[in-house]
């Protein structure tokens, strides 16, 4: 419920239920990037015995802020719409790799009802409607919260992709077959 319902609840002004947000007298309240309070009451549970479960990615150490922002943003959605959030998971891994293993933990337990992650590609880069269809199938629903309109753009950001995950198997066969001729040299020296 919003400040103001929360205030005509229990007959205060708006003012003296704010006063009590920010004194953190008002147990499970939340204040939203927009500037909006948000009380849930806890003892609500999720609608027919619903798991719902956050996922937030990047690529990237580099990104770590943009990783707690995201989950934040994720939280705040959950939280307006009254849903419990059973797990949050965070995880730092590109969105080509397929052995992601907090994702693929989500991905096994059966139990999870929603997944809700920002955008399509913080799930995977390729093959979301497989990944869709497959879940709905076992009774769990993938909300996107920002749905990008841009298939143009969608489409360069995969382009890239591939282009990078091809570039860092090239290099890293390289730096293996280095090794390799450098462990045989050796061995060949002290024999």
């Amino acid at each position: 419920m919003k400040l103001s319902e929360y205030a005509k609840k229990h007959g205060v002004t708006y003012r003296t239920a704010y006063n009590h947000f920010k004194n953190g007298w008002i147990k499970n309240a939340r204040q939203l990037e927009s500037g909006s309070i948000i009380i849930y009451d806890e003892c609500t549970p999720n609608k027919n015995n619903e798991y719902i479960v956050t996922y937030s990615r990047v690529s990237s150490s580099e990104n770590k802020d943009n990783l707690e922002r995201q989950s934040q943003r994720l939280s705040d959605f959950c939280f307006a719409r009254g849903w419990v959030i059973n797990e949050s998971i965070s995880e730092i891994a590109s969105g080509l790799n397929d052995k992601r293993p907090k994702l693929n933990k989500i991905l096994s337990n059966r139990r999870v009802t929603k997944i809700i992650v920002e955008h399509k590609d913080r799930l995977t880069r390729f093959g979301f409607n497989y990944l869709q269809i497959l879940l709905k199938n076992y009774g769990c629903e993938i909300i996107v919260i920002n749905e990008a309109d841009d298939d143009t753009n969608d489409l360069i950001q995969d382009f890239i992709s591939i282009i990078t995950s091809f570039c860092a198997r090239i290099y890293g066969q390289r730096r293996t077959k280095r090794k390799t001729e450098k462990i045989i040299k050796e061995l060949s020296l002290k024999i």
